[in-house]
């Protein structure tokens, strides 16, 4: 056993320590509840597919209609990605290492993330959903006022300069030595 899996080789947190680093365990049924959510997408986007299958089967569906579906689809796969982001950076981040080291299923972003990076990633999969939505609202614009269309417009831009900004703030905080050449 490692020295960092030994728990003789850590010292003994003193009561109040303990209960605040111990805390940290409260996250885990919002992390569970994540992966609850994970499920309700997944039924969610089964659900769409059969819809689209049978509307193009049936000639229902327009070939506006099939692009709609298919950006909803695309969608609902964005946010579930966004979901295992959230729950597996954010476990091991904030809760518990899950030592995944040398398994072949690691994602690759896994071994590097931390807050700063979980922030930019989560910032560039929110600009990416917006960006379905956005999509989606200009494809079948005849539906919606022109006010909304704006709002929509005005909300992912928002986005786009919200995670610009903490990407460079990420930049200028991580020390010169730790930056890619």
């Amino acid at each position: 056993m490692s020295s960092s899996q030994d728990p003789a080789a850590h010292p003994r947190l003193r009561p109040l320590p303990r209960l605040i680093f111990m805390s940290r365990w409260l996250q885990l049924p919002l992390y569970l509840g994540l992966i609850v959510a994970q499920g309700v997408y997944v039924v969610h986007f089964w659900a769409e597919l059969v819809h689209l299958v049978q509307g193009a089967w049936g000639n229902d569906l327009s070939e506006t209609g099939i692009m709609l579906v298919v950006l909803g689809l695309i969608d609902v796969v964005m946010i579930s990605n966004l979901l295992i982001m959230v729950i597996v950076g954010g476990y091991e981040t904030f809760v518990s290492r899950m030592d995944l080291e040398g398994h072949p299923d690691q994602p690759e972003w896994l071994s590097h993330v931390n807050a700063s990076v979980l922030k930019v990633k989560l910032g560039t999969a929110i600009i990416g959903i917006s960006s379905i939505h956005l999509l989606k609202t200009f494809i079948n614009a005849d539906a919606y006022d022109v006010k909304t269309l704006v709002a929509q417009t005005g909300i992912h831009l928002a986005f786009l300069l919200s995670a610009m900004a903490i990407a460079m703030t990420d930049r200028l905080m991580t020390p010169s030595a730790a930056k890619p050449h």
